[in-house]
């Protein structure tokens, strides 16, 4: 098997700066989605995300944790902490196999189009009082990729609610295109490296409690982050990332990308193997 490309969790923002790339909210002008509600649709173009949506059974969703378990240990073991399974469809197929999964898959088509590319899948892994909080930010701050019509599939491992600290947007705040960060520094609390400051200047704050096997949506443009996990229970989340087949992807990343439903032209992305078996 050939190794896969190591990516960087959080990528150098200056190397991020200096690409020409198109940012703004596309709409979805999907009239006839097949997945979604017309008013799921309109609430996707005007909030900037959905959620809860149900994917996963219970027994897959236990199975599903049981896999993670295996992988948290081992990320352990190696001396990593909870937040560092990142790139995980490079490295485990069943990952790489869910990243195409029907279900999903088929959401994110009625908002993006027919031709998608899965790029990413990286495990949020908030430990019972770990007093770690994931800031305010946008997601396209973070990614080489033009023009920004990406999203991400939260899909939660274990419930998350307000108690252990689940994921809160800034509904509307996808509409002011780029919105100015502060860097946070290494002493941080922040697991990400980015702040934005008085979020609710762009929009009204929504927390997307989630149970374990469903799953939340945003935009890339959507502010969102979450508090420290006050609780005794862990919180944990596997984000999937998606864009349309034509978007640009920058600093090497269109190798991280499988296509997943259409398709796509090899130049843009040549397509990520799949990885030997876990």
């Amino acid at each position: 098997m050939q190794q896969q490309t190591e990516f960087a969790i959080i990528p150098d923002a200056n190397d991020i700066a200096k690409l020409d790339r198109s940012i703004g909210f596309h709409p979805c002008e999907n009239q006839s989605p097949v997945h979604l509600s017309s008013e799921q649709v309109e609430q996707w173009n005007q909030a900037g995300y959905l959620s809860p949506l149900d994917v996963l059974t219970p027994p897959e969703a236990d199975s599903l944790r049981q896999y993670f378990d295996a992988l948290l240990g081992d990320a352990q073991a190696a001396g990593k902490d909870s937040y560092s399974i990142s790139s995980a469809h490079l490295k485990h197929a069943r990952i790489y196999d869910l990243l195409a999964d029907p279900r999903i898959v088929n959401v994110v088509s009625d908002l993006l189009g027919e031709n998608l590319v899965g790029w990413g899948a990286h495990f949020f892994c908030k430990l019972p009082g770990d007093g770690k909080s994931v800031d305010w930010h946008q997601d396209c701050s973070y990614w080489p990729l033009s023009p920004t019509k990406s999203l991400t599939v939260w899909l939660a491992i274990d419930d998350a609610d307000e108690e252990n600290g689940c994921m809160e947007v800034v509904a509307g705040s996808h509409h002011f295109g780029l919105i100015e960060f502060e860097s946070s520094d290494s002493s941080s609390t922040n697991v990400l490296n980015q702040t934005v400051r008085e979020p609710t200047k762009y929009g009204t704050l929504k927390r997307t409690p989630v149970r374990a096997g469903q799953m939340s949506v945003h935009s890339d443009l959507l502010l969102h982050g979450s508090p420290p996990n006050q609780s005794d229970r862990r919180r944990c989340g596997l984000t999937l990332r998606y864009c349309p087949a034509d978007v640009m992807a920058y600093l090497g990343w269109n190798q991280k990308g499988r296509l997943v439903a259409g398709k796509a032209d090899a130049n843009l992305w040549p397509g990520a193997r799949r990885p030997s078996e876990d």
